[in-house]
């Protein structure tokens, strides 16, 4: 696990051109990026075809954001094959699968009930693809740079994302979501071949069988640990709930939808980047509550029905906040024994995610009672009422890990 979270991010050495030398790193990074594109385009595509169809805000934000529901279901089964002995080819596998998953949505006429279906499979692919990629990363590169490399996976997610958004509105307007669906796939193929091609067998990872038993061991282990259980908690919930806010932008606006979740990822994109490049790791710890607040709070305008600018940069500057995911992640690394840090992650990721779609669910029920403007607002609020009141449990984590590690420091 990361040896030397203190040290200023700044230095020459931990930038990320010196990262991106490293081949197996750089393998990792555009298998990556070409999978974030692939997600964009479908689930945006996925959205308007739904949209079209049944003209439901509820259904429209669970086509988006649905693939989250599944992952729980991979972090509570076979996470454990993100600590298994041969992470490469799992990755693979994992993302071969996915491609067939992403190309049978291109398929005409396609029921919904089989896309949601779809959607299912997916996301529990996806989950336990995070979980060993997350794994393979902290084997690539130096323990001093995990950080950093994290650093740059997020604002390459949102920065694909701006692009994918900004894309998928453009290619609508010319092609049918099928057409987008295929070029979804060729990315998730092109992803897969990169990994194969760069990445190779290195692994310390324990030589029991993944499975079932195993995956319920570690899961047992994490969440009877207090200072774990409280960084999870602030990992998704708040953060999953803003997402439910995303999934209502095309039902409150369909024609500006794309430039407000363009502009919710430019502003992920440029969190990330000023948190993780520019700050130390004391500084990202101590702007972790305020990024959580400024996660929710600019949602509450929505409330007033502001001019499309000021709601454009309103979703640009609360995006922001989704950086408070880095200190956290560190914290938890740092509470994580090495042999079981692929599954930990994991089953961080697929929280994250299932909470995504949990919050899509919610402000997708709130607005189909009501209008989507009440949903955003109300749901915003919530996650501000939960960062606030959770905020002791954060400090109190903090603490674990500091005795945590003076006992490692005198194991007497």
């Amino acid at each position: 696990m990361p040896s030397d979270t203190s040290a200023p991010s700044t230095s020459p050495t931990a930038g990320y051109r010196g990262l991106l030398r490293n081949r197996e790193f750089a393998g990792l990074y555009a298998g990556f990026t070409l999978t974030v594109a692939a997600s964009t385009l479908s689930g945006f595509a996925l959205g308007t075809l739904v949209n079209h169809r049944t003209n439901s805000p509820f259904l429209t934000a669970v086509s988006m954001y649905g693939a989250t529901f599944a992952t729980v279901l991979g972090a509570l089964t076979l996470m454990s094959v993100a600590d298994g002995k041969r992470p490469r080819r799992t990755l693979v596998a994992l993302q071969c699968v996915s491609l067939v998953g992403v190309a049978a949505q291109a398929v005409p006429g396609l029921p919904l009930a089989a896309r949601f279906g779809l959607l299912l499979v997916l996301g529990f692919l996806q989950s336990l693809g995070t979980g060993t990629r997350m794994g393979l990363l902290a084997e690539v590169v130096p323990d001093s740079t995990y950080a950093l490399a994290r650093s740059l996976m997020n604002i390459t997610s949102g920065g694909m994302a701006v692009l994918g958004y900004a894309t998928g509105a453009v290619l609508l307007r010319y092609l049918s979501p099928q057409e987008v669906f295929v070029a979804a796939a060729a990315l998730t193929g092109a992803g897969s071949v990169i990994v194969a091609a760069t990445v190779r067998e290195r692994s310390i990872r324990p030589t029991s069988r993944p499975g079932l038993r195993r995956t319920w061991k570690t899961n047992i282990a994490l969440f009877s640990h207090s200072g774990q259980r409280a960084l999870l908690l602030n990992l998704w919930v708040p953060n999953g709930l803003v997402v439910g806010c995303e999934a209502l932008f095309i039902s409150y606006a369909p024609e500006h939808a794309g430039a407000f979740l363009a502009a919710g990822s430019a502003g992920m994109l440029l969190g990330d980047l000023t948190v993780g490049r520019l700050l130390t790791a004391g500084q990202r710890r101590r702007c972790a509550f305020p990024l959580r607040l400024l996660l929710a709070v600019p949602y509450l305008l929505f409330v007033l029905h502001p001019p499309v600018p000021v709601a454009t940069a309103a979703v640009c500057i609360a995006s922001a906040g989704f950086a408070a995911t880095l200190p956290l992640q560190e914290q938890l690394l740092e509470l994580t024994p090495d042999p079981v840090r692929g599954q930990v992650q994991g089953v961080e990721s697929a929280g994250r995610m299932t909470w995504q779609g949990i919050g899509a669910a919610v402000a997708g029920g709130v607005a189909q009672h009501s209008a989507p403007a009440t949903a955003i607002t109300a749901v915003a609020a919530v996650s501000v009422a939960i960062t606030v009141l959770s905020r002791p449990f954060v400090v109190r984590a903090r603490a674990v890990r500091v005795e945590t590690a003076d006992v490692r420091a005198d194991p007497r």
